[in-house]
């Protein structure tokens, strides 16, 4: 019975649809960078700072395997994990695994900080955050580096993650892609469904964030 593995439900909608959303909405602000498309790349800024903040809360209420509280663990069991790298076996990890759920947090910590920097850098003139006006020539000036800077380590970011999700599959025969995808895994017959919470929740949240941010770059 041991060897019985069962299609379980692990990624909510809400989680699946915030992580495939960010990826647009990257590959829109890098064009709209590339093509000086300024309106559409603040635009694209406004809307990854709304779901950063739905991901923030949902981190707290929402689903299980959602919650950060679920998916960061010690460095123990983060090396342990890494150790195991190479052991080709089948995936037993409910949401992210130890490595994987430090990976998701430096992400959000990167997008976070580029996404607030951009409200405040200017760029000689040619363009500007909607806050830029809150600091004084140096603080812009500070919030453009940090903004140009985090884009790199963004980029690099990304590129480590794919090829975790390569390396998972070379190595250890893991598809880490399709249950982002189809919100499911094939897990052992014993491992207990985690809670999903209201979708509805979700929505509440995210319309929270659209009017905060909205009041922030429009009104202050």
């Amino acid at each position: 019975m041991s060897g019985i593995r069962l299609s379980i439900r692990v990624w909510d909608l809400p989680i699946r649809l915030f992580h495939w959303a960010v990826v647009a909405l990257l590959i829109v602000c890098w064009i709209s960078e590339r093509e000086f498309w300024m309106r559409i790349h603040f635009l694209a800024g406004y809307a990854l700072l709304c779901l950063l903040l739905f991901r923030l809360a949902w981190g707290f209420v929402g689903s299980d395997t959602a919650r950060f509280g679920r998916f960061l663990t010690g460095p123990d069991r983060v090396l342990a994990h890494l150790a195991r790298l190479r052991r080709r076996e089948a995936d037993t990890e409910l949401g992210h695994n130890a490595a994987g759920g430090w990976m998701v947090l430096v992400l959000l910590v990167l997008l976070a900080v580029e996404t607030l920097s951009g409200l405040f850098a200017r760029d000689d003139d040619i363009s500007e955050g909607p806050l830029a006006h809150l600091l004084p020539g140096r603080g812009t000036d500070a919030s453009l580096s940090t903004h140009a800077a985090c884009w790199d380590l963004i980029l690099a970011a990304v590129a480590l993650h794919l090829l975790a999700i390569l390396g998972y599959r070379v190595l250890k025969g893991q598809n880490l892609l399709r249950p982002m995808i189809t919100g499911k895994k094939r897990l052992p017959a014993a491992t207990r469904q985690p809670r999903m919470a209201d979708p509805l929740l979700a929505l509440v949240i995210l319309a929270g964030a659209v009017a905060l941010v909205t009041v922030v770059v429009t009104v202050l």
